[in-house]
């Protein structure tokens, strides 16, 4: 999967796809999934222009990687979702499913969620 500049994420990124940010920093937006699966339902992006965990793992920079596992953490504690638990999911490629070619999480809480695969 290569890298569009004119997906979703990249779009709200450059600001012509409005959006809400819940969390916000020179590396990381967060904003609510338009179609939300729990009572919480967050999307974190890097900034950067990576397609998946592997492609930022593998190429993002040392404080871009601290900066997005920082936020994750702010975030759950913001949202006071860190002490109760939630689900971070992130799909990696074609066979797993992921649809937007950016490097995302979907953070999911606010209920209890059940088993991973049904």
């Amino acid at each position: 999967m290569s890298y569009d500049q004119n997906n979703i994420f990249s779009k709200i990124l450059k600001g012509e796809i409005p959006s809400t940010p819940i969390f916000e920093n020179e590396y990381v937006l967060a904003f609510n999934d338009i179609e939300p699966k729990a009572p919480n339902h967050i999307i974190i992006i890097p900034k950067g222009s990576y397609t998946d965990s592997f492609d930022f793992y593998k190429n993002g920079n040392d404080l871009e990687i601290i900066e997005f596992e920082r936020a994750i953490a702010k975030i759950a504690e913001d949202l006071n979702i860190d002490k109760t638990g939630y689900r971070l999911i992130s799909n990696c490629g074609r066979d797993s499913g992921q649809e937007v070619p950016h490097y995302h999480v979907h953070m999911l809480a606010g209920k209890k969620l059940g088993p991973i695969l049904g």
